[in-house]
Order: C-alpha cells, then sequence, then structure tokens
C-alpha cells in the first residue's frame, strides 16, 4: 500500500530571465513501512521536495497523496492540521520550544490539537528515545543529541503516516549523529514507521531500503537496495 504518492511536482521560482526551476515534474511512490533516503548536491532541489512532501510549501503544479488524501486540495488551515496529525517532521535545528519540558515539547502536536497525550505512549516513547531520566529538563539543559532525540520523540507521538528527516544528523557529532539515526530505523523497522530521510551522508543512505538521487530538480536515480 502506498502512504505518500508524489505526482509530475514541480515548483518554479520567479519569471523571465529569473525563472528558476527547483522541482521539475517529480514522481514517485513510497509504501508503508518503506526506510527511503534521498540524496543530492547542494542546490539539486532536496529541501523543496522536503518542504512539498512535508506540505510546508506549494508547488506550482502537480500533486502530493499522503495516506490517500491530496494535500493540496486543502485549505491552510485543513493543511496545518493534516500535517500536524499525519507527518512526523525532525528539522537538522530540533526546531523545540526553549520553555517547555521533555514531556511537553514531546506532546506539543497532541496539544496544540487540544488532545490529552495517552500517558501509556508517552511514556512508550521517552523510554525508545532514552530520555527517562530527562522528563522534566528544559531544551537548553540538554546536549545536541538529546535535544534531537525529542524531536525524534514529537514526531512519533501522533504515529504519523511517515517521518520526513531533513539531514537530521547534520547539527550533530558523530557519535549523537549515529545514535538519532538507530533511533530513526528503529522505529522503521520495529514499529514499521514509513521513514523519509533527506541527507548528503552516504553511508546513512546505504541504510535505506531504496535510495533517490536528485539533481537539478530531478530524479536521476530510483535504487532499490532492500527488496
Amino acid at each position: 500500500m502506498e502512504i505518500l504518492e508524489v505526482n509530475e511536482l514541480t515548483k518554479v521560482y520567479g519569471s523571465g530571465e529569473n525563472m528558476v526551476t527547483a522541482l521539475d515534474h517529480v514522481s514517485f511512490q513510497v509504501k508503508k513501512g518503506e526506510f527511503v533516503a534521498i540524496v543530492g548536491a547542494s542546490g539539486s532541489g532536496k529541501s523543496t521536495l522536503m518542504n512539498l512532501i512535508g506540505g510546508i510549501d506549494r508547488p506550482t503544479s502537480g500533486n502530493v497523496m499522503i495516506d490517500g488524501k491530496k494535500i493540496f486540495d486543502m485549505s491552510e488551515s485543513a493543511l496545518a492540521i493534516f500535517r500536524r496529525r499525519n507527518i512526523g517532521i525532525v528539522y537538522q535545528f530540533y526546531n523545540l520550544i526553549p520553555n517547555l519540558t521533555v514531556d511537553e515539547n514531546i506532546m506539543l502536536p497532541c496539544l496544540l490539537d487540544n488532545r490529552k497525550p495517552d500517558p501509556q505512549k508517552l511514556s512508550k516513547i521517552v523510554e525508545l528515545t532514552g530520555l527517562s531520566q530527562r522528563r522534566g529538563h528544559l531544551p537548553g539543559e540538554l546536549s545536541g543529541g538529546q535535544q534531537q532525540r525529542v524531536s525524534v520523540g514529537r514526531a512519533l507521538i501522533n504515529d504519523p503516516a511517515f517521518i520526513l528527516a531533513d539531514e537530521p544528523t547534520g547539527n550533530l557529532d558523530s557519535k549523537a549523529g549515529r545514535e538519532i539515526i538507530e533511533l530513526l530505523t528503529s522505529a522503521n523497522r520495529a514499529e514499521n514507521q514509513t521513514l523519509i530521510l533527506i541527507t548528503h551522508d552516504e553511508s546513512i543512505a546505504l541504510q535505506a531500503d531504496r535510495i533517490l538521487t536528485i539533481s537539478d530538480g530531478r530524479i536521476i536515480r530510483d535504487e532499490v537496495m532492500r527488496p
């Protein structure tokens, strides 16, 4: 079953002589439980693709279907709610709320929906992320690796259709980076959590089930690593 379908996705900036095609008729599908790595040089279109898949930006043309729903047919407010409930995003720079504790940052998507989080689910995620001894701490009291673990926990709390991780190790040392990748791949394999990871690190990409290589706004290679 395809959890994500990207159809002829195109993003153009500017016009006339200043027109830049950041993404050029990109199409692919991702199955539930699949781990897909998206790789490419700086300026290749990776970030544009990430923003469109995540519903953060809107395309010039084309559409994205998540769990059977065309996200760009939605209004801005409906898309914001859908994104919060269905897409777990992990950024390079954590994006935590500085005056919220570990627990509160992880629960944030639920709190924004005025929903009370399941205490058992929260405890399970805190344990999975190795933050059991840090639940009452603020982000400023945590290491970079611990902050990124909170970010992963926040992405997991709503059982999203998929996790979209944008260079999640880019701001970490090698040890902390390995631990974050192990955490993400563990969620992928143990919980069948679909994972789409954007990276420039070949060693990380090689752990994926499939690698999409993007260049000049187009997918130039789609390699299955683990059928």
